[in-house]
């Protein structure tokens, strides 16, 4: 059996091809995150991977949009969005495939 915290890795990244990791992997690459009330992301997409996103606790607005504890958001590649923690934060990433180098800001053109 191996442990690990969650707190060691970066950005709560503990699945993919990163260092450190669980499990390197090009295939996928999963996170939890947690947010303040007020942190924002600026608008983004990926051209390869689609991007799952879980509001595992509290509120938050991408594209205009409020989602609450429970929601699983499907972001497709070239979908852009942004990110607004209304509350404390904490979600559930899933990244398929794993990327390396495909978060683009704006929005596609």
């Amino acid at each position: 059996m191996k442990v690990f915290q969650l707190s060691d890795m970066i950005k709560g990244w503990f699945v993919g091809n990163f260092n450190p990791t669980v499990l390197s992997t090009n295939d996928v690459e999963v996170a939890v995150k947690k947010y303040k009330a007020g942190d924002y992301e600026f608008s983004h997409y990926h051209k390869v991977a689609t991007e799952i996103t879980v509001i595992t606790d509290g509120q938050v607005k991408m594209n205009g949009v409020i989602y609450s504890s429970g929601a699983i958001i499907v972001i497709e590649p070239n979908q852009a969005t942004d990110f607004l923690a209304l509350t404390d934060v904490t979600t559930t990433v899933v990244k398929y495939p794993g990327a390396n180098d495909d978060k683009y800001l704006g929005s596609p053109e």
